[in-house]
């Protein structure tokens, strides 16, 4: 099966990983890419519990070199935990590589087998201790959100003035109908959600249509981020949100930036129209993805020209002090930078 990135799960491995499973001899497999192919490195079996051989799992990691471990659990036996090793110190070429293939690993390996998953940079990370700390996480509930918590203040207090009815009224209302801001379209709605299930680099852009204010799905593009330029529109404002992978934290990660284009050749109403609802999109945006998905910095542009790597990694606090100031972008075309022009509102009438 090939994955993302282009790497292929051999068969050597899926032999050994089905061989694992009916056995039951097995507590890890170790996994690594060799000549564009997942392949089993190494297959260890269980000598205590799975705390006790949690504590063995470093001696069989490098510390500059990424894998994959796939690990069988104890309770019950039939389910496994995914493991991604990737060091800070690895390669940079490396960590892409494994980043951009781990869900594909356990797409073809079956995914139901795995119930878990961990992310490690380090051997710390995969002690017993660690573990630990990794269930106590996930068992602990979710901490609300500022925009959660608002809504829940505002279901508590419609629950006490309308008392059954509320239910009753609230079934009658999908949930795009009660957003502030522009209606979206389902199909807008799931363009968005749908970013979070990849682990591509994609942009997708919405558009407002004028005649009715709703925001409409435009396009889905797998697009590199040195492409983002050549896929907004050049003339027409837009929303639109870039899912971007990249190696430029400690840890790989898959970003999802908002993005408010408004280019100045633009028609003024249209300017003005996209002006009014740039912040409510961004933050039904936010309702739909989850906070911890969308980053909580904005992109505005008047110029799509002018959306580089470098200038994504400094309006996005991703770049440390002494690279940031070489990273402001220089002028375009021989014109002085400008900053983002948002258009301004009506004079006051006399």
């Amino acid at each position: 099966m090939s994955a993302t990135s282009g790497i292929t799960v051999s068969n050597d491995l899926t032999q050994a990983f089905s061989d694992a499973v009916e056995s039951k001899a097995v507590r890890f497999l170790k996994i690594s890419i060799r000549n564009e192919c997942l392949v089993p490195d190494d297959s260890i079996a269980p000598i205590g519990t799975l705390e006790e051989d949690l504590d063995t799992l470093g001696n069989i990691l490098e510390d500059n070199v990424p894998a994959y471990i796939l690990v069988r659990l104890d309770d019950p036996p039939s389910e496994w935990l995914a493991v991604s090793y990737v060091p800070d110190s690895a390669k940079v070429r490396d960590k892409m590589l494994y980043a951009s293939t781990r869900n594909n690993l356990t797409k073809a390996l079956g995914s139901t087998h795995f119930t878990d998953s961990l992310f490690a940079t380090s051997k710390d990370d995969v002690t017993a201790a660690a573990y630990r700390k990794h269930k106590a996480h996930l068992a602990a509930p979710q901490p609300l959100t500022a925009r959660e918590k608002e809504l829940e203040a505002v279901k508590a207090a419609e629950r006490e003035a309308g008392g059954a009815g509320y239910e009753a009224s609230r079934e009658k209302r999908s949930h795009i109908g009660d957003r502030v801001g522009f209606q979206w379209t389902e199909e807008a709605d799931n363009a968005v959600k749908a970013l979070q299930d990849g682990d591509d680099s994609r942009l997708v852009i919405l558009t407002v249509d004028t005649s009715s204010e709703c925001l409409q799905f435009a396009s889905s593009i797998e697009c590199a981020v040195h492409e983002l330029s050549a896929y907004l529109p050049p003339s027409d404002p837009c929303y639109a949100f870039f899912a971007w992978p990249h190696t430029i934290t400690p840890e790989p990660r898959r970003d999802i930036v908002y993005i408010y284009s408004c280019p100045t050749s633009s028609a003024v109403r249209n300017r003005m129209l996209y002006s009014s609802g740039a912040r409510s999109t961004f933050h039904i945006a936010k309702t739909v993805l989850g906070a911890t998905s969308l980053l909580e910095r904005k992109i505005e542009t008047s110029d799509p020209k002018e959306l580089t790597e470098e200038y994504l990694k400094l309006e996005l606090g991703l770049l440390d002090s002494n690279d940031a100031a070489s990273a402001i972008p220089l002028a375009i075309d021989g014109d002085e930078k400008k900053p983002f022009a948002r258009p301004k509102g009506p004079g006051r009438r006399k």
